[in-house]
């Protein structure tokens, strides 16, 4: 399906009714599960993503005609507006409507900045006039010096509760540490100050303040440890509800979707007392959010970053893992040692092929400041409180939060004084990038292949020994 999904930026097929040809032969030999099913059903899914990538493409292909044009566009705010160049209001905006000079709807989202609306927030209904100009990355047009004029319309519970939260913490903590709380917590990082974000990118830490999977695995694991003696159904209850809960609040970003479907389909094999193998779910859960939005595959940064670096946690990692410990579990140091070189080694050169950048100092940055990231989590929620319904106590207990938050950053901005820690003007060409995953190929295939063989061997120890174990008994027993 990701294949045919990809397949339609140069090939289009739109005639789905031909697709129900190919259920016969999976029907027929569906319990059999010969290579005739498999076959079938590879075509079959290969033609579904054909099909899907090639309507989305003749969507997106609407935007060609706009470009350089001057155009009204009517969309939803995706994120809360901050002020960037030239003392713009810059955001992005979904569920694309053109008014002028035509109507019809448009897919993807459009990079908007200019002025006439002195704040922004994510959900509000956005009119922007201007010039609009193609763009690289995720975007599928931008608009720059745009006329803006802002639809108000009352916030949603969970969008009044975001709000009301990051007031109580700048209340209750002083930036950029309330920026950078929020940034932890939610993945609000558009009001954190330019200098401090650019830190962070030079050690490596961008990734703690940009909403993911991580932050989502935290909550979810904190809701099982507090319901381990409940019933199933009732912690799978919670654990839903404060993942729908958290993607409201943080947004539908193409990580934290991924990130809520990889947990939702895990949990779901939990409930049901199953297992999936990583690699299983991972492509699952590409092919189920590329079907979705085929724009992740065709050059959305973020969506290839996040599955990028979680191939490296949950396969490289536990791999390397059991390759050098065996049935032992590491220390926390270790494992977080792993867990980063496995991520860094997975993303770096996808990194280097698009913005030709490294920061040299990421591994003990990593190590200093993502163990304590839970811990900054919890103590920033309290001060959010604190800051909400005890405005005049709020000092108190938000100082916890004010010494570990005040500590990342120092680490950060320590260690970005490193002379040539951020290593800029390095890329990789494409050969050079495929070469790269090549080879990263290569070792987990051997590094998966002698786990396995190693684990077959133990097993058969294993077995051998219980074996002689009961003869051994019923040995003493006959004497």
């Amino acid at each position: 399906m990701l294949a045919g999904v990809a397949m339609a930026l140069r090939w289009r097929f739109t005639d789905g009714a031909a697709l129900w040809l190919l259920l016969p032969p999976v029907i027929v030999s569906w319990r059999r599960h010969t290579v005739v099913t498999l076959v079938s059903l590879s075509i079959l899914f290969f033609g579904v993503g054909l099909w899907r990538g090639s309507l989305y493409a003749a969507k997106v292909q609407q935007y060609s005609g706009l470009f350089t044009q001057k155009v009204v566009l009517m969309g939803t705010a995706a994120e809360d507006g901050s002020y960037g160049s030239r003392e713009q209001l810059a955001f992005t905006i979904s569920h694309v409507q053109l008014v002028s000079p035509y109507q019809t709807a448009l897919v993807g989202v459009v990079s908007v900045s200019g002025f006439g609306a002195s704040t922004v927030h994510r959900g509000d209904r956005v009119q922007a006039s201007g010039r609009l100009q193609p763009t690289l990355g995720g975007n599928q047009a931008s608009m720059s010096f745009a006329t803006l004029q802002v639809v108000p319309r009352p916030p949603g519970f969970l969008e009044s509760l975001r709000r009301r939260f990051g007031v109580g913490l700048q209340s209750a903590l002083p930036e950029p540490l309330a920026s950078f709380g929020l940034g932890l917590l939610v993945g609000q990082k558009n009001t954190l100050p330019p200098a401090v974000s650019q830190t962070l990118l030079m050690v490596g830490l961008t990734h703690v303040i940009a909403v993911s999977g991580y932050n989502l695995t935290i909550i979810l694991q904190a809701a099982r440890r507090i319901l381990g003696k409940r019933s199933k159904f009732q912690t799978a209850a919670l654990c839903v509800a404060l993942a729908l809960a958290f993607l409201g609040v943080a947004g539908a970003s193409p990580s934290l979707v991924r990130a809520a479907l990889v947990s939702g389909l895990s949990l779901a094999a939990w409930y049901y007392g199953r297992e999936i193998r990583p690699v299983v779910l991972l492509l699952l859960a590409a092919a189920i959010t590329v079907v979705a939005n085929p724009l992740y595959l065709w050059g959305n940064i973020s969506w290839y970053l996040s599955f990028l670096s979680f191939y490296g946690v949950i396969v490289l990692g536990p791999q390397i893992t059991h390759r050098l410990f065996g049935e032992r579990e590491p220390k926390l140091l270790l494992a977080i040692v792993i867990e980063s070189v496995c991520a860094e080694a997975l993303t770096l050169p996808y990194v280097l092929h698009i913005f030709g950048q490294m920061s040299l100092v990421a591994l003990p940055a990593n190590l200093l400041v993502v163990a304590l990231v839970p811990l900054a989590m919890l103590l920033t929620l309290i001060a959010g409180l604190a800051g909400m319904f005890a405005a005049a106590f709020a000092g108190w207990f938000a100082w916890p939060a004010r010494w570990l938050l005040a500590y990342m950053l120092n680490i950060a901005h320590l260690l970005s004084r490193i002379p040539h820690a951020f290593v800029q003007n390095r890329s990789l060409s494409t050969a050079e990038m495929i070469a790269s995953y090549a080879i990263i190929g290569m070792v987990s295939l051997t590094l998966w292949r002698s786990n396995r063989r190693n684990a077959i061997i133990t097993d058969i120890n294993r077995h051998s020994g219980k074996e002689k174990n009961h003869e051994r008994s019923l040995q003493m027993v006959y004497d």
